[in-house]
């Protein structure tokens, strides 16, 4: 079995275990790692990267820990995950202020872990843009301003394609 496919499989497990499900359509969640790890396929991202991409969001969502992806999946895909994982909590205050602190986490990030990051917000931002009008001038500020701190990439084609989803 691949790293990718391992991952797929655990990310599907992981977020099913806890019963997560799209927020939209009621889907199962895994859904969206599917498609971001696809995005980041189509753009050229690695096996790690792929792999990282389906990953993403199993340390915020579900109760595994970054020692777990680290043992499963190794240092590579542990390092990438942990720049993708939010680490603000709801006791560091209102909204603007936890985007503040994980903007920066971003920023700090690997170019790798904001290549994936770019897939992340091209797909959110179809599925809210779609969904939740209300939200999506919301979501495009944040994701404009997090755009900006994400020097690594910038002028990336997966960058371009992530700035004009969110200007769109």
């Amino acid at each position: 079995m691949t790293i990718v496919d391992k991952a797929r499989y655990f990310a599907t497990a992981a977020h099913a275990a806890v019963g997560q499900k799209r927020k939209y359509d009621g889907a199962d969640y895994i859904v969206h790692p599917s498609r971001v790890a696809d995005i980041v396929k189509q753009y050229g991202g690695t096996e790690q990267m792929i792999a990282a991409a389906y990953l993403h969001d199993v340390v915020e969502d579900t109760n595994v820990d970054m020692d777990t992806i680290r043992g499963m999946f190794g240092s590579v895909v542990a390092s990438l995950v942990d720049d993708l994982t939010d680490v603000s909590c709801s006791y560091d205050g209102n909204r603007a202020t936890r985007k503040s602190i994980d903007a920066q986490h971003t920023a700090d990030a690997s170019a790798d872990a904001q290549f994936i990051k770019c897939a992340d917000i091209i797909d959110n931002s179809w599925d809210i843009a779609e969904n939740d009008p209300s939200f999506w001038k919301v979501y495009q500020r944040e994701m404009s301003r997090l755009l900006d701190e994400m020097v690594r990439v910038k002028g990336t084609d997966i960058y371009n394609k992530a700035r004009a989803s969110v200007e769109s």
